[in-house]
């Protein structure tokens, strides 16, 4: 009887992980807000590395995380690279092309907890009524462990719970930016 029991407990195992094989790679996370501020003012504070810190969600989870810079000041081959807890990892990110006031995406290399490259970026479209619409986007492939993590917890929610928060900041220091200005 055990002999069964633990025959059947491994054909589920080995069930699962073959479904895990079969998902989709591809992903993409995306989220959107309204900010009550001219794209180039937005624009300003996703495409200098060094601002980021200011309205980034993971800067909260990790206030002593060690950030370091290369390259240009800002826009293509600027550089930010990252270090700290296990909440915010250990990678960087650089980006690969920009769009005054329109577009800035990135190549993201993580190298902890878990090793991967994906891509990110932002679009801005401004409105008829002087607010912008700012969409924050992470996309690329998920290797089979990333696949599984998917599985075990829902990486979308996660990161969406992420975007949500990191906009909400760049909105309210871009809205009180556009005010002043």
């Amino acid at each position: 009887m055990f002999i069964k029991i633990l025959l059947g407990l491994l054909a589920l195992i080995t069930a699962f992980l073959v479904f895990v094989a079969f998902l989709p790679g591809d992903f993409r996370y995306a989220r959107s807000t309204l900010i009550n501020a001219p794209a180039p003012v937005i624009y300003g504070h996703i495409n200098d590395l060094k601002l980021w810190n200011e309205w980034s969600p993971w800067a909260k989870l990790d206030p002593n995380a060690k950030s370091t810079f290369e390259g240009p000041a800002s826009g293509v081959d600027s550089k930010m690279s990252w270090a700290g807890n296990m909440e915010v990892g250990e990678g960087s990110m650089t980006i690969v092309e920009s769009v005054p006031a329109k577009l800035v995406k990135f190549r993201l290399d993580f190298v902890k907890p878990f090793a991967g490259t994906q891509t990110a970026d932002f679009t801005l479209e401004p409105q008829d009524d002087g607010a912008t619409k700012v969409t924050w986007a992470m996309y690329g492939n998920n290797n089979y462990i990333g696949k599984l993590m998917g599985v075990m917890m829902n990486c979308e929610k996660m990161m969406n719970g992420y975007f949500d928060q990191g906009l909400a900041s760049l909105k309210q220091i871009t809205e009180t930016q556009a005010q002043q200005d």
